[in-house]
């Protein structure tokens, strides 16, 4: 019976859609599909984690950059010597991004945190100064402040020509603007000093084309009649105080000097000027070189009045200055050989003025060429060691006074 109950139960029966089996091709592509899932998976882990690093990576150099911190500032004596520039009018911000992009600190918080109430740093002049890469700010800041830091600085007196002049009388030799230019560029960098060579600026004077020495338009075309000689810059570099860039060419030295000068006799009026009395900028230059050499300040405007009325009546002017010019040197009494010397500067044998200036004029002997005095003199000469000049127009009275110089020792050129 009991074998009779097992065989009359029911079989269960299978519920849903019947299963359909997997090609071989299908089993393929889904395990393809699964394995691009399984990579993509990867890759797109793989960039957060790259994301990640770069935003950490990123807001840790923006957090100490804004803020300090830790790694805002460098540790040590710093690495190599390097010449950082400060313009008129930089802030501490601005001189702080300055010695950041050369890599003097780390940041310019730390810089601008440690130059914080130092008077040095904030009365600090314009121009050029020696630090070191990768130093502390504080050490930065105490580099900056120290006068001897300072670097690249350029006074020219009044009156020098370019090359050096010698006293005949006490064989003394007084430095010209190439040997002034040269000292002023001699720094040492690690040990090593470097200095641009006068010669290498006369070549360069000589031999470089007027626009890359920054050579003005209106003291173009005498400065071409002069060839190579590289007295053909002469007078176009200014007295006064300048910064040059120790690390700089000649070229870019000479450019800087030049163009900063034309700009300066430009903004002081020299172009109306030359408009008024109808002749060139570069004349008048070269009559202030003239008013320079020949007269004390008091009589500036005398002298030059001189030159301007012997120019007119078609006179030379005969000044003894520019016989000394083209031999370097300083000389009150030449000789009738001196004085024979047919040169481009020679005025006893060149009618009219003289090739180029032959000095660089202060902006007194400017004035006095661009005003010059009024009057109908024709010549003057120095009577006493006091340095009083004596102006007249009749020949005669010139000849009285040049004897009344000799009584008193003084061994000056009649004009």
């Amino acid at each position: 019976m009991a074998d009779d109950w097992r065989s009359d139960r029911a079989e269960p029966l299978a519920v849903g859609p019947p299963r359909q089996r997997m090609t071989r091709q299908q089993r393929m592509r889904e395990a393809r599909h699964r394995r691009r899932r399984r990579v993509a998976a990867v890759i797109a882990v793989a960039m957060l984690v790259v994301v990640v690093i770069g935003a950490v990576f990123l807001g840790s150099r923006l957090w100490h950059s804004l803020f300090g911190g830790s790694a805002s500032d460098y540790a040590g004596n710093g690495v190599n010597d390097v010449v950082i520039q400060i313009h008129d009018g930089d802030s501490t911000t601005a001189i702080g991004r300055t010695l950041q992009d050369k890599n003097v600190v780390r940041t310019i918080k730390a810089f601008v945190d440690a130059a914080d109430g130092n008077t040095a740093i904030s009365a600090i002049q314009p121009g050029f100064y020696k630090v070191r890469t990768e130093i502390p700010a504080a050490n930065a800041v105490a580099r900056l402040a120290d006068p001897a830091n300072r670097v690249g600085k350029l006074v020219i007196p009044e009156g020098r020509q370019l090359d050096d002049v010698r006293d005949v009388k006490t064989n003394a030799v007084t430095e010209g603007i190439f040997a002034l230019v040269s000292k002023a560029t001699c720094v040492n960098l690690d040990g090593n000093r470097r200095c641009v060579s006068v010669q290498d600026l006369r070549n360069t004077a000589g031999a470089a084309s007027l626009p890359s020495l920054g050579v003005p338009q209106w003291a173009a075309p005498a400065v071409t009649a002069l060839g190579s000689d590289h007295r053909r810059i002469e007078g176009l570099i200014a007295p006064g105080s300048w910064n040059i860039d120790p690390s700089a060419d000649p070229q870019q030295i000479l450019s800087t000097l030049i163009a900063g000068s034309a700009a300066q006799y430009e903004s002081g009026g020299l172009l109306a000027t030359s408009a008024a009395l109808k002749m060139s900028p570069y004349q008048i230059l070269t009559v202030a070189s003239l008013v320079q050499r020949e007269a004390k300040p008091p009589d500036f405007p005398k002298v030059a009045r001189v030159i301007y009325n012997r120019l007119a009546e078609r006179r030379t002017l005969e000044f003894d200055s520019t016989v000394n010019y083209p031999l370097d040197r300083i000389e009150v009494a030449t000789t009738d050989a001196d004085r024979a010397q047919a040169t481009q500067w020679n005025t006893y044998v060149r009618p009219g003025l003289p090739a180029t200036p032959i000095c660089s004029p202060g902006q007194p002997a400017l004035a006095a060429a661009e005003a010059p005095a009024p009057g109908d003199w024709l010549y003057f000469v120095t009577i006493d060691m006091q340095g009083t000049t004596l102006f007249t127009r009749e020949y005669e009275q010139h000849l009285a006074n040049i004897e009344l110089a000799k009584r008193n020792g003084v061994l000056d050129s009649a004009r």
